[in-house]
């Protein structure tokens, strides 16, 4: 069984006083409803379980009266001497509660009357086109938490790296010493396998149980295939086509120079107007994250970014490299891409960026000046520079060069290399990125 956070999560959430029923919002396939259902099981004496999207029927449930008496005794009719109410001894899960928008409305009920905790799931929520809207969101009576596919950290629980040796990392870091090498080639190693294989769980699992590449790979098309019904299924009709050219665009995206998502590269005359609302679907989705340029490379990040000047990367990297050619799996993990080489090392630092909970900025400007990345890194705007092998960080040393303009002191390169520092710039294996989770 994989090891998610998640679960640290939901026991902060469950011994946290007078929490709110929860909802756990991901894109499709991520683990949610696992999770939480091992959660619950292992947590509380009783679990009444209604999954919406393959028992239609139990919206009925919600139809009514949206009292919590009414709305058990109608949960215990559906689902016989299974589902027990005690109070503080019962959970109620709603697995994909965005094909029922009344039960949603109803977590207000749940939460003043207070007996029983309730923790819901959500894939394609909020999202423009699907299924109708709640009678009213419960504004104050819920708490939403986005979950992801699995992180690097999690990926590498599942392939045997254990707590001290991510401590061990950690304080490499910290003292600025290099890894020892027989751990820094296991992490190297594992850094090109998680950029093939991903977080879906079921890949994940699949990777861990059979190592076969190939098979990944069909699974990781099958999870992309998925994604791309949900796009024709749910979406509305004018959006279809439009959303379906934007996710098939990724590729071409990251492949320029400047990866600056330009709605031409969708299609040939396409225009913000046209499709701006179809990549937000994809977002709102889950699949993606929007990197954004900023004016200046300064805190807060947030108040300098550009509304309409960004880039994007895949949530996952796996299923990014699943949508390339075949043999692109092989080429990573024997590092053989050549020039594409890069845009795939910025999704993966992205990928791991974004499971952690950051937001994304770079910075570009028309006079060359480019930052692939930039963060708040204990306390100061950090520049992050990602270099596959080597490459020169000319335009990070031009912005250190000129702190009065810029307000950076310090840049953190990564790549195929072990720690080390030369002056402002401290230099990293791309593996560590997810150890930079000081804010």
């Amino acid at each position: 069984m994989l090891r998610r956070k998640i679960q640290e999560t939901l026991l902060r959430w469950r011994h946290s006083p007078n929490h709110l029923p929860l909802i756990v919002k991901g894109c499709r396939q991520c683990g949610k409803t696992f999770s939480v259902l091992e959660f619950a099981r292992q947590n509380y004496e009783h679990v009444v379980y209604l999954d919406f999207f393959r028992n239609a029927e139990y919206a009925s449930i919600f139809a009514g009266s949206l009292e919590v008496d009414q709305l058990t005794l109608m949960m215990s009719a559906l689902l016989g001497p299974e589902a027990v109410f005690e109070p503080g001894k019962t959970i109620i899960v709603l697995d994909e509660i965005q094909e029922c928008p009344e039960a949603r409305t109803a977590l207000k009920f749940f939460k003043l009357d207070g007996r029983y905790d309730v923790i819901c799931t959500g894939s394609l929520l909020g999202v423009r086109g699907y299924g109708k809207a709640p009678r009213s969101i419960p504004v104050g009576y819920e708490t939403v938490i986005d979950m992801y596919p699995l992180d690097f950290e999690e990926f590498l629980w599942a392939n045997g790296i254990t707590a001290p040796m991510i401590e061990l990392l950690s304080q490499c870091l910290n003292k600025e010493q290099p890894v020892p090498e027989a751990l820094h080639s296991r992490m190297r190693e594992l850094l090109l396998q998680y950029a093939v294989v991903g977080g879906m769980p079921a890949a994940v699992q699949l990777f861990v149980d059979t190592k076969q590449a190939a098979s990944v790979l069909r699974l990781q098309r099958d999870i992309v295939r998925s994604y791309e019904d949900d796009m024709i299924k749910y979406a509305e009709k004018n959006d279809k086509g439009r959303i379906a050219e934007c996710f098939q665009s990724i590729p071409r995206q990251l492949s320029r120079e400047n990866k600056k998502f330009q709605y031409a590269t969708v299609k040939k005359g396409a225009t913000a107007k046209q499709y701006a609302g179809s990549l937000q679907w994809i977002e709102d989705a889950g699949i993606i994250s929007r990197c954004y340029n900023l004016n200046l490379p300064e805190l807060p990040l947030d108040g300098n970014a550009i509304e309409n000047m960004f880039k994007i990367y895949m949530k996952d990297t796996g299923l990014f490299i699943s949508m390339l050619e075949d043999g692109t799996q092989f080429d990573v993990l024997q590092g053989k891409l050549y020039g594409y080489k890069g845009a795939i090392f910025e999704n993966l630092i992205a990928d791991i960026f974004a499971k952690m909970g950051r937001h994304l900025y770079y910075y570009h400007k028309d006079s060359g000046l480019e930052i692939d990345f930039v963060i708040r890194w204990r306390g100061e705007c950090t520049l992050v520079e990602v270099k596959a092998t080597t490459g020169n960080v000319k335009s990070a040393k031009t912005i250190l060069r000129h702190p009065e303009k810029y307000h950076v002191s310090q840049c953190i390169k990564l790549g195929d290399y072990n720690v080390g520092r030369q002056g402002q710039f401290l230099t990293l294996p791309l593996y560590m990125a997810f150890l930079l989770n000081e804010t």
